[in-house]
């Protein structure tokens, strides 16, 4: 069994969108100055409402099976 290239280069794309998601979070909540109790409910909702359910779903499919959609 030949190893994929997909998983590298996948988790490669993992990497950079946490941290293009994670300068561009940070950036938004420092522009609205709020408490300190509603940041970390920002960075809750911002951590699983984009990240993780909507374009990591596809990718790890992508990784897995090498088709985007079912």
């Amino acid at each position: 069994m030949n190893p994929s290239w997909r998983k590298p280069v996948g988790m490669f794309l993992i990497m950079a969108l946490i941290a293009l998601w994670a300068v561009v979070v940070v950036t938004i909540v420092e522009l609205l100055s709020a408490p300190e109790w509603i940041n970390m409910i920002l960075y809750v909702i911002a951590g699983f409402a984009w990240l993780w359910v909507l374009p990591m779903k596809r990718l790890l499919r992508w990784m897995e099976l090498g088709v985007w959609r079912d």
